[in-house]
C-alpha cells in the first residue's frame, strides 16, 4: 500500500541547487533511513515533506485518510502550556478519551461524568493506550507531566516531540535525527520499540547501530541522484562501496573514449553525414562521464603535535556537588600517553561538568586537578561555532591557524583541512550564515583542530554530522597520536574510537570499564539483576507480592529482564537469516554471519533454560 510518493521535486537557493528532478515513493511498513552528505538538502526534503517549505517543482502527494506524525529538529510548542496539556492538546481521539477520564477523576463528587468517562474508556479499549502514553514518556523522562513547556531545555523539548509522535501512533512517521538528545539507555529503547511496532517510518539518522537495528531501507542522495538499497546499513556499505567501484570502472572506460573521441572531433572532419552529427551530439555526454570525480577525502595525517610530557593530567580526590546532586565523590584518576577514553551515562549525571572540571573552566568543590605543562587542549563543546556577520568560511579557521605541521617539515595548509573535511575549495569562501547545521558543526571541528592539539575533548561531537563526515573524524581519530576523550549517544562512534569508557552511574558514581561500549553492554547483560534497595522500599506494593511469591524480588526481576531478552534476541536471529536470501553473498560474508547466528542460538539456548529453571520454580 503506497502512503507518500514525490515526484521531480527541486530545490534552489539562488544559485546553489541543492537537488533537481527527485523522487521517491514510501510504501506500508517500510523503514526508510535517508542519507545523503551535510548541505545537500536532507532536512530540506523533510520540510517539504511536512509543508514547511515548498519544492520549486513536482509534487508530494499522500495518501488519502493516512495519519502522518512529523519530528523535526526544532519543534514548536505552546510555552504556556504544561508537559501533559501539550500531549493532550493532539487531534487524537483516544487522548481525548483518556484526558475526559482524568478531569472525571479530579473531581469524584460527579458520580454521572465519571461514569461516562469509564464507559468510554471501556468501549475505545483505552486503558492499554493510557499505560503506552505513560511509558514513553517515563522512558523518555519527561515523568513531570505539570512542568512547563517554557522551562524545559532544548534536548527535553526533543523528547516532547518525539513523545507526541509516537503516542498520535501514525501510519507513517517522519523523523530528522531522532536520536539526538536521547541518552543511550533512551536510543536503545526507541530502537526496541520500532521493531515491535507496526509503524512505517522515514528518517535522517547519522546512528549507524540505529541504522543496523531498525531500517530495512535505505535512500542515499550522492551526487545530486538517489540510490536505493533494500537492506540495513551493513547491506547499504557494502552495496554503495559495489556501486562506487563500478562507476570508477565505467569513468575509467569513459575516460579512454573521450581521448580517442577527442582526436576525432580535433580533425574535424569536413563530410558532416547523419552519423558523424551524431557521434558529435554524444561527444558532450562522453566528455561529461570522463570528468567526473567523487568528492570523497581520505584523512591520512602524520601529525607532528607538541610533544607530551610524562605528567598529563591528574585527578586527586576531585568532588563536585550542585545542591543535593553530587557528580564527583573523591573522583582519583591519572590519564596515560595515548589514552582513548569514552564518557557514558544518562543525561543529567554530569559528563559535561565533568569535561568543564578537567578543561579547568569550572572548579571542583575539593580536591586538585594537575595538568601537565606539555598539554594542549582542543575542547570541542555543544556550543557550537560563534557566527559573525558576512564572515566567510576560510576566514574562520584562519583566526585560528593557518596550518597543521606534519611529520619530515611538511605541513597541511587551513584549506588543505578543510578540504579532508569536504569543504571544496569554492565552498571555503561562502558565507558561513549559508551553511546547514552539520555543516557549522564540521566547520567548528577543523577550528579545533588546526589549533594542533594534543588532548583533544569532544562533548557529543557527531549530532548534526552525517555519515561521511563520521568517516572522515573517525579516521583522523584513529590516527590522532594524543590523548581522546568522547561524550557521545554514538555507539557505532564509541566501537570505533576509544579503549575504555567512564561510566557515570549518577549519585558521584563513576565506573572505570576496560572495552568500548559493545564490550560494555555485553557484560551488563551477563551480570545478574541486582535490586537496589531503596528501590524495594519505595515500592511496598511489589514488596507484597514478593513475600507471597515464590521468587525471590531479584529473581523476579530476572525472569522479567529473561522474557524481554527472549524476545530481543529472537528479532536478532529473525533479522540475521533474513540476511541469507540474498544470493549475492559472498563465502566470507556467509561464514561471519553464520558465527554470529550460532552465538545468538546458542545465546537464546542459555536464556532458554534460565526461564525454564525460573518458571519450574515458581509453579512449585
Amino acid at each position: 500500500m503506497n502512503y507518500l510518493t514525490v515526484e521531480n521535486i527541486s530545490k534552489s537557493y539562488g544559485e546553489l541547487t541543492l537537488f533537481q528532478d527527485i523522487s521517491f515513493s514510501i510504501h506500508k511498513d517500510q523503514k526508510i533511513a535517508f542519507v545523503a552528505k551535510n548541505g545537500t538538502g536532507k532536512t530540506s526534503i523533510l520540510n517539504i515533506l511536512s509543508g514547511d517549505d515548498q519544492s520549486d517543482s513536482g509534487n508530494v502527494i499522500y495518501r488519502k485518510d493516512i495519519k502522518v506524525s512529523f519530528l523535526s529538529q526544532d519543534p514548536k510548542f505552546d510555552e504556556a502550556l504544561t508537559i501533559e496539556e501539550t500531549i493532550f492538546a493532539s487531534d487524537s481521539p483516544i487522548l481525548k478519551i483518556i484526558s475526559n477520564y482524568e478531569k472525571a477523576l479530579l473531581n469524584p463528587n460527579d458520580s454521572e461524568a465519571y461514569q461516562t468517562a469509564f464507559d468510554a474508556m471501556e468501549q475505545h479499549e483505552a486503558w492499554d493506550f493510557e499505560t503506552l502514553y505513560k511509558q514513553i514518556l517515563f522512558k523518555l523522562k519527561l515523568e513531570d507531566l505539570d512542568q512547563k513547556v517554557n522551562i524545559l531545555s532544548g534536548g527535553q523539548k526533543k523528547r516532547l516531540a518525539l513523545a507526541n509522535a509516537l503516542i498520535n501512533k501514525p501510519d507513517l512517521l517522519i523523523l530528522d535525527e531522532p536520536t539526538n538528545h536521547l541518552d543511550l539507555e533512551m536510543i536503545e529503547w526507541l530502537e526496541a520499540f520500532f521493531a515491535k511496532e507496526n509503524i512505517t517510518l522515514f528518517m535522517v539518522t547519522h546512528d549507524r547501530y540505529f541504522l543496523e537495528r531498525v531500517c530495512n531501507e535505505i535512500i542515499e542522495l550522492d551526487e545530486g541522484k538517489l540510490h536505493s538499497y533494500k537492506g540495513n546499513y551493513s547491506y547499504y556499505l557494502e552495496k554503495r562501496d559495489a556501486r562506487i567501484e563500478q562507476q570508477a570502472v565505467e569513468t575509467g572506460k569513459a575516460k579512454q573514449l573521450f581521448k580517442k573521441e577527442l582526436a576525432w572531433m580535433r580533425r574535424q572532419p569536413k563530410a558532416r553525414t547523419t552519423k558523424s552529427k551524431s557521434r558529435i551530439d554524444d561527444f558532450a555526454d562522453i566528455k561529461h562521464k570522463a570528468h567526473q570525480r567523487r568528492n570523497d577525502h581520505e584523512v591520512q595525517l602524520e601529525l607532528n603535535m607538541e610533544r607530551l610530557g610524562s605528567k598529563i593530567l591528574e585527578f586527586h580526590k576531585v568532588s563536585k556537588a550542585f545542591k543535593d546532586k553530587t557528580i564527583l565523590n573523591k573522583f582519583e584518576y591519572t590519564f596515560q600517553k595515548g589514552e582513548r577514553a569514552g564518557i557514558i551515562g544518562k543525561n543529567g549525571t554530569g559528563k559535561t561538568t565533568f569535561l568543564n572540571i578537567l578543561t579547568q573552566t569550572a572548579q571542583p568543590d575539593s580536591g586538585k586537578v594537575i595538568k601537565g605543562d606539555t598539554v594542549k587542549f582542543g575542547y570541542y563543546t555543544q556550543d557550537g561555532i560563534r557566527i559573525k556577520p558576512e564572515q566567510k568560511v576560510i576566514d574562520v579557521i584562519r583566526e585560528f591557524g593557518d596550518y597543521i605541521p606534519l611529520k619530515k617539515g611538511r605541513q597541511i595548509s587551513a584549506q588543505q583541512l578543510l578540504e579532508r573535511f569536504l569543504f571544496s575549495r569554492k565552498k571555503q569562501y561562502d558565507f558561513v550564515e549559508k551553511l546547514s547545521g552539520g555543516e557549522r558543526k564540521r566547520l567548528y571541528l577543523c577550528t579545533v583542530l588546526i589549533q594542533n592539539p594534543n588532548f583533544l575533548i569532544l562533548d557529543e561531537p557527531t549530532n548534526d554530522l552525517d555519515i561521511v563526515t563520521l568517516n572522515v573524524l573517525e579516521s583522523f581519530l584513529l590516527d590522532f597520536p594524543g590523548c581522546v576523550i568522547v561524550v557521545s549517544h554514538d555507539r557505532y562512534f564509541m566501537d570505533k574510537v576509544v579503549d575504555h569508557l567512564f561510566v557515570f552511574k549518577g549519585d558521584g558514581v563513576i565506573e572505570d570499564f576496560p572495552g568500548n561500549y559493545t564490550d560494555y553492554r555485553i557484560y551488563e547483560d551477563s551480570q545478574p539483576v541486582i535490586s537496589n534497595a531503596t528501590e524495594v522500599k519505595k515500592d511496598n506494593t511489589s514488596r507484597k507480592q514478593n513475600e507471597t511469591s515464590k521468587l525471590s524480588f531479584n529473581e523476579e526481576k530476572e525472569l522479567k529482564n529473561v522474557e524481554s531478552k527472549l524476545k530481543s534476541l529472537a528479532f536478532d536471529k529473525k533479522e540475521l537469516e533474513n540476511k541469507f536470501n540474498n544470493p549475492d553473498l559472498s563465502q566470507d560474508v556467509i561464514n561471519k554471519l553464520s558465527e554470529e547466528l550460532q552465538v545468538i542460538i546458542e545465546t537464546i539456548e542459555a536464556k532458554e533454560e534460565r526461564w525454564f529453571e525460573l518458571s519450574a520454580k515458581l509453579e512449585e
